[in-house]
């Protein structure tokens, strides 16, 4: 078997059509690991082709075996924070497997992370059933290439045509009791001129605030600018958002907020994103106000809506009992790995 590794850029013909295959690669394989979610979103993954994260470089390069592409290798490379790191997604056809086409990726990752000046790369595996004990491919294939887990999430999904609404009345008629003081306001979209250094303030601590294991990955910085370009990565995956939050009343200042976010490809799943109260404003329950108010939000404007999903470290704790008590229950694993090279 002769596997050959070659990068591609999106920016000529060639790298147009090895862009076709990667998506096609990707959506194979995410059937395949993932058969609950959403198929893969072409919208979003072409749109991050030509849109990277804000502060962030991409590299992309397809696995041929035997001349037929059958693997998709992602680098990620951050440029201002966490400039020794690099995060890997590597992704083969489920088909072509177990022929040495992921180790065959890999080696060309560190390859190029290497001659890059990259110290560690960060990479995700996914599993179905974290509760059966068996060990998934990509696990076992993070831990043949030296990796070590460094930070373990479930995956919670809130199955809405069995939403038990009376449960989420008491629960928001017992925390406003608690909330006197704050008042709620929700938009759509892109993020009122009037809250933006706020909720920059509030991204920036999800990093400090949610457990990351072992992962060595610097918080980023909070930044408006950084937010509005966010903001226009997320447009060019088809990314929309229904947001929350909670304002004090004294200071006029944004000190919880929430997200919910759906493509434009799929109109009956959504993630349950960011969740986040300003540490001097806590034991007000503004986090599950804020959640319970912007589900409600969000599915008078998205009728079909039907299954959010979530993902929380599992030793958090707090947010998991949150989470749970909405009607959240888990469904899948998803490990983070890291290496350093």
């Amino acid at each position: 078997m002769d596997i050959v590794v070659i990068p591609f850029d999106t920016a000529d013909a060639a790298g147009k059509v090895a862009a076709e295959r990667a998506y096609e690669i990707q959506a194979v394989s995410r059937a395949a690991e993932q058969p609950d979610m959403p198929p893969s979103s072409r919208q979003r993954f072409f749109g991050a082709l030509k849109h990277p994260w804000p502060g962030d470089e991409e590299r992309h390069a397809l696995a041929y075996l035997d001349g037929v592409p059958v693997g998709h290798l992602a680098l990620t490379l951050p440029q201002v924070e966490n400039r020794d790191n690099a995060q890997v997604t590597l992704t083969v056809h489920p088909e072509h497997r177990r022929r040495g086409v992921g180790r065959a990726l890999y080696e060309y990752a560190v390859r190029s992370l290497r001659e890059l000046g990259r110290k560690r790369m960060i990479s995700e595996t996914a599993s179905m059933d974290p509760a059966a004990g068996r060990i998934a491919p990509g696990d076992a294939f993070a831990t043949a290439m030296g990796a070590h887990p460094a930070l373990a999430d479930v995956r919670r999904r809130l199955d809405l045509t069995t939403l038990d609404e009376p449960e989420l009345d008491r629960l928001l008629t017992a925390g406003l009791t608690h909330a006197e003081g704050y008042s709620i306001v929700r938009w759509h979209g892109r993020i009122p001129d009037e809250y933006a250094e706020d909720v920059a303030y509030l991204d920036s601590r999800l990093i400090e605030d949610a457990p990351i294991g072992d992962l060595t990955w610097e918080a980023a910085k909070p930044d408006v600018g950084r937010l509005r370009a966010m903001e226009a990565a997320l447009d060019a995956r088809g990314l929309r958002w229904y947001n929350c939050g909670a304002r004090h009343d004294a200071t006029g200042r944004l000190v919880a907020w929430t997200a919910l976010g759906l493509t434009e490809d799929c109109d009956w799943h959504a993630f349950q994103q960011i969740t986040l109260v300003e540490p001097r404003h806590r034991g007000h329950r503004l986090g599950i106000i804020v959640k319970i108010e912007n589900l409600r939000y969000a599915r008078t404007h998205e009728p079909a809506l039907r299954v959010i999903d979530t993902y929380n470290a599992a030793v958090n704790e707090y947010m998991i009992s949150i989470n749970e008590r909405l009607g959240f229950r888990a469904v899948a694993g998803l490990n983070s790995w890291q290496a350093t090279i």
